[in-house]
């Protein structure tokens, strides 16, 4: 089997200027998000506005955080030209500095907007997710976050891995063989396993949590924090291009606060009984007022009519 080095194209060429693949798929995830969480307000009655704000502002936040966390990390990359630390077109965003800074900011947000911060975060962290999972498609396009040779002792053993192990299509199983920490050859996709993860994560929490009677408002961030947590944990162990700490990688060491964050979290609230509000009682209520004023305002509108 021949084997060839053909990576896709990982930017557009508008002749003035590119616009590399990478930045898309963060967009697109951002725009899915962004439309879930539109969907979701109707179900909290809160207002449009404070969403849109909301997401103009967090997506900046997000993406300075991301990118100050990746920096500080990689600083001796930087130290000698400090403006390529605002080239974030060309990679090098790490997401757990989007997640502090985001978590932060809708903190400070939701308490100066007065809104409950409970609906709010049912409102944005499954978009959130949800946007992860595209993202990581910017991984695959620039051949990064990738991580290790795949198992095989011959080249045709290891794309045999990659294509009826895996069971991965073809276009990924190509773009997985590429220049690595140990030259050319096929790495295990580990933007796939992130993206998959991510995308199951979302259809968990989406449509089997909120099923539940007993799940509360607002749940959805410790089951976050834990899930994705575990998952790059897990994953993180296998790339070769981790953020170090020493012998330690950081995406491990943060994963693993993250999780017990969640856990203890969930716990508290549980015990303490913060805002011990039902997800399914709360949206059937909204519902409820909702057809109410439906109601009420076409009632009125009659009234006028026939005056």
């Amino acid at each position: 089997m021949e084997h060839v080095f053909k990576p896709l194209i990982d930017k557009i060429d508008l002749g003035f200027f590119n616009i590399q693949l990478y930045a898309i798929c963060i967009l697109v995830g951002v725009l899915v998000g962004t439309w879930l969480g539109y969907q979701e307000i109707k179900k909290f009655n809160l207002k449009q506005e404070d969403l849109s704000d909301g997401l103009v502002y967090g997506f900046i936040f997000g993406i300075l955080g991301a990118r100050l966390y990746y920096v500080i990390y990689e600083w001796d990359n930087y130290k000698d030209n400090i403006i390529s630390a605002l080239y974030i077109w060309e990679g090098g965003l790490a997401i757990h500095g989007g997640i502090i800074a985001t978590a932060i900011f809708i903190y400070y947000f939701t308490k100066k907007r007065q809104m409950d911060i409970f609906k709010v975060l049912e409102v944005v962290v499954p978009g959130f997710l949800l946007a992860q999972a595209f993202g990581r498609w910017g991984n695959f396009f620039n051949q990064e976050a990738h991580g290790g040779v795949v198992p095989g002792a011959t080249l045709d053993l290891k794309r045999d891995f990659l294509s009826n192990t895996l069971h991965l299509p073809q276009f990924i199983v190509d773009q997985m063989y590429l220049y690595g920490p140990n030259g050319l050859n096929y790495y295990h996709p580990t933007f796939f396993y992130e993206m998959t993860w991510n995308l199951l994560g979302f259809l968990i929490m989406y449509f089997v949590l909120r099923k539940i009677k007993k799940y509360w408002v607002g749940e959805c961030l410790s089951f976050y924090l834990v899930w994705y947590s575990v998952g790059r944990f897990f994953i993180e162990g296998m790339r070769t291009d981790s953020l170090m700490l020493g012998s330690f990688r950081v995406a491990q060491l943060i994963s693993i606060v993250l999780a017990i964050v969640g856990i203890i979290w969930f716990a508290y609230r549980r015990y303490k009984r913060i805002f011990p509000v039902s997800y399914i009682e709360e949206v059937e209520r909204n519902k409820d007022e909702q057809t109410v004023l439906v109601a009420k305002n076409s009632t009125e509108d009659q009234s006028m009519e026939e005056k």
